[in-house]
């Protein structure tokens, strides 16, 4: 039995949370027929596939890009934004989280943006902020930039930038939609508990935060997307003067 009737309602394919924020926010329950997050993370996936490898190669197709860092940079940017977006929505509306272990959580890395997640059994947790840390943070993008960074060479800095633009920019989301609908409280909840969790020693350093407004110090190398341009939490306030290599043959 779900010990929680909010997260229940909120892990469904079209739970008020999807309806209200968007697919980001959304979370399925069930157990298809796809690899953990663990076992992507950890690349023991039963069929001998590597999910990650895959995705970033999907990636690197939709963008049109020859660089592999680049791919790996949005790839992992779209995941954090994904776990980010689950956890802060749940605590702000619900003060409460569902577990996310990343043995639970299955992710289809074939899919479209946003990625489906799917959690086998709700279980409730606090929605304070060391928790919904060790839930995103130290259960999914340790090990999830620790994986990538182990194939492709990345640095460290930018995926942990990536991690606080992601934080942020659900914080945004959820900023405007409590706007929108007269929650001062929930506007008021998504700032603290933002700064709160970007107030930690591999998160503190990757920009300045004024309210949710983000400016980053890294860049997610995003310009180099054929066509591209930056962020608006970007270091730079335009793209530098460099061209991305053209693919050869």
């Amino acid at each position: 039995m779900n010990p929680d009737p909010d997260l229940g309602r909120l892990a469904s394919p079209a739970g008020p949370l999807e309806d209200a924020l968007g697919g980001f926010f959304a979370l399925r329950t069930g157990s298809p027929p796809l690899p953990t997050l663990a076992q992507a993370y950890e690349g023991r996936v039963p069929d001998g596939t590597d999910p990650l490898a895959f995705r970033v190669r999907k990636v690197a197709r939709a963008l049109g890009t020859p660089e592999a860092r680049v791919a790996v940079s949005i790839a992992q940017q779209g995941l954090a934004a994904r776990l980010w977006s689950v956890a802060l929505g749940a605590a702000v509306l619900h003060g409460r989280i569902p577990d996310l272990d990343p043995r639970l959580l299955r992710w289809d890395a074939d899919g479209s943006a946003p990625e489906d997640l799917w959690l086998a059994g709700v279980r409730s947790l606090p929605g304070d902020a060391a928790t919904v840390r060790r839930a995103v943070h130290d259960s999914h993008l340790e090990p999830l930039a620790a994986a990538l960074r182990a194939r492709h060479p990345v640095a460290a800095g930018l995926l942990l930038g990536n991690s606080a633009s992601a934080l942020t920019g659900a914080a945004r989301q959820l900023g405007r939609w409590a706007a929108a609908h007269g929650r001062s409280d929930l506007a008021g909840r998504a700032r603290d508990l933002t700064a709160e969790l970007l107030d930690h020693p591999d998160l503190r350093d990757c920009g300045t935060l004024d309210g949710t407004d983000f400016r980053r110090r890294s860049c997610c190398l995003y310009y180099r997307v054929p066509g591209g341009g930056v962020c608006g939490d970007c270091c730079f306030e335009r793209p530098p003067h460099s061209s991305p290599p053209v693919a050869s043959g």
